[in-house]
């Protein structure tokens, strides 16, 4: 919602383009810009304010674009610079904001940075670029430390020199095919604000950063103290590899950018930061003044479905947060991320079997509430539609590279990923307009009932409670209130209040309980029937006075 003097990106809703599986736009089976680009009148239709879009850049797809080998460039598989381009000016003409990914912690092996580094040999300026050393052992066998990497196995992967002969290694936070660059180097951080400058000048409205607790190591690379701590929670834990103080200096200087561009035209750019960090106060940090203008706040995403719980994670958010003068951007779904219905359909008990009814309508409370407090709040593509987690994908079709390090495939990330359901009853259910093209991704025949063409149709559907929640966040003047009450309700229900009579009220339990306040409410996540708040479910209302 725009609101006059206030900048965009302080309470917008911004919805997260999986490129890959947005939609397909040339018959390849894989999403590209040609694609997203007609998807989004659908994107203004919804009511998001704008987009968050995947990495784009040349690169082998080891690791879907996250492993980047040129980047000012678009990779062939998703179009080229003439079609990011029509991008930016198609949304900006329908109002929609566009956030670029950009990935500063590592790159591919396929840089010309990298290339050279292997070319150049030990102690070269190629190789200060990134972190090479000589290994343990008396041969130099063993790697330079313990740590392991995020994504499996160790951190370190060991060369064959120019000669032939086994050589110095090179550090790899997640897989061996993502060097990590040494920010200690001057050359890396000019790299990158010429990096900046460039999607900037064709239009981007900002930058979500991936690893945004990265980029900087401990200057001696010692030992971890728990070295599996990374792998076993697949997290930045690690507290020699993550979360060093220099990294500060990156996010003053990419904030300076932006400030400059933004003072250019008036028009305001934004950095959205992966900080992952173990509490709200050590992400306030990120987000002083002169830092990052926002981060995503992830503790709702790991948080069970239970009141107290979500009412503690939201006041840490609320207490530590907004002190900076920063808004607490709120998700609880990714590209990372078992999708919401099946990780909510769970049962409480030891063995008990996933509900996924129960799951549907928790994330649908879920989603109302976390919409109902105050800041930002980012949405993966196919939330606004329930869809759940792809469980059942064949071992053939898996893509993640976390399942080729650890050889678990319940780890991997690729059943949130699979391509999205538009139209029909059949793959590629609309994804793309040749069917004798498969999705890069098998759809279950499931999909069916979640495509967006059947939830459009019907008025009780996911899609027209995030539309309907979209709307009234936009108009109601209540909302524009960045304070937060607690107000009483039932056991195991949360109740708050913002502005002048917004009340909002989730039941966190499995029956009906009585509503916290009387009336028919503007908006619920289920029928709200006979003055009760249903089972799972989230209602807001617009009362005279707020409850006592």
């Amino acid at each position: 919602m725009a609101i006059p003097g206030v900048p965009w990106w302080r309470d917008a809703v911004m919805y997260q383009i999986y490129l890959r599986s947005f939609r397909d736009g040339n018959g390849d089976g894989v999403g590209d810009l040609r694609g997203a680009r007609a998807g989004l009148p659908y994107l203004a239709m919804l009511g998001v304010d704008g987009l968050w879009l995947s990495p784009c850049f040349p690169s082998p797809q080891h690791d879907h674009g996250y492993d980047v080998a040129d980047y000012c460039a678009i990779d062939p598989l998703f179009g080229d610079l003439t079609a990011f381009d029509q991008l930016i000016a198609d949304a900006h003409a329908l109002g929609l904001k566009v956030v670029l990914d950009i990935v500063p912690n590592h790159c591919s092996r396929e840089h010309p940075w990298f290339r050279e580094a292997l070319e150049a040999g030990p102690a070269s300026a190629a190789r200060a670029r990134f972190h090479f050393a000589d290994g343990r052992g008396e041969h130099g066998e063993l790697p330079p430390n313990n740590w392991r990497a995020m994504f499996g196995g160790p951190a370190w992967t060991r060369i064959r020199e120019a000669d032939g002969r086994p050589g110095q290694w090179y550090l790899h936070l997640f897989t061996p095919h993502q060097p990590d660059f040494n920010w200690r180097h001057p050359e890396v951080g000019d790299y990158f604000d010429d990096v900046l400058r460039f999607w900037l000048d064709r239009g981007v409205d900002g930058f979500r950063i991936d690893v945004a607790v990265g980029l900087y190591k401990h200057p001696d690379l010692p030992d971890s103290p728990d070295p599996t701590a990374d792998e076993d929670a697949r997290d930045a834990v690690n507290p020699q590899a993550w979360n060093q103080p220099e990294v500060h200096e990156v996010w003053r200087r990419w904030r300076e950018i932006c400030n400059t561009y933004s003072a250019r035209d008036g028009k305001e750019r934004t950095l959205v930061g992966e900080v992952a960090v173990p509490t709200p106060a050590d992400q306030a940090a990120y987000l002083r003044p002169d830092e990052l203008h926002q981060a995503f706040y992830f503790d709702l995403l790991h948080t069970p479905w239970d009141a107290a719980a979500f009412r503690t994670r939201i006041d840490a958010a609320l207490k530590d947060i907004t002190p900076v003068g920063a808004p607490v951007t709120w998700v609880l779904n990714n590209h990372d991320q078992q999708r919401t219905p099946t990780r909510y359909s769970r049962g409480a008990l030891p063995g008990e079997e996933p509900d996924p009814e129960r799951g549907a309508a928790r994330a649908r409370a879920a989603a109302l509430l976390m919409l109902a407090l105050p800041g930002s709040a980012y949405l993966y593509q196919g939330e606004e539609l329930g869809l759940p987690e792809v469980t059942d994908l064949p071992p053939e079709a898996l893509t993640d590279p976390i399942v080729a390090a650890t050889g678990e495939p319940a780890k991997g990330r690729d059943g949130c990923r699979v391509p999205l359901p538009w139209t029909g009853e059949q793959a590629p259910f609309g994804f793309s307009d040749a069917p004798s093209h498969r999705p890069w991704l098998p759809q279950p025949h499931w999909f069916a009932r979640y495509s967006m063409q059947r939830q459009r149709g019907d008025n009780g559907s996911s899609w027209h409670l995030y539309r309907d929640a979209l709307q009234l966040r936009r108009s109601l003047t209540s909302l524009r209130d960045t304070t937060l009450h607690w107000l009483p309700g039932p056991a195991d229900t949360l109740v708050f209040g913002r502005g002048p009579g917004f009340v909002c009220a989730t039941n966190f339990t499995d029956a009906p309980v009585a509503a916290p306040v009387p009336g028919k409410p503007l908006l619920s996540s289920l029928p709200c029937d006979d003055g009760k708040l249903a089972a799972n479910s989230t209602a807001w209302w617009l009362v005279d006075r707020l409850p006592d």
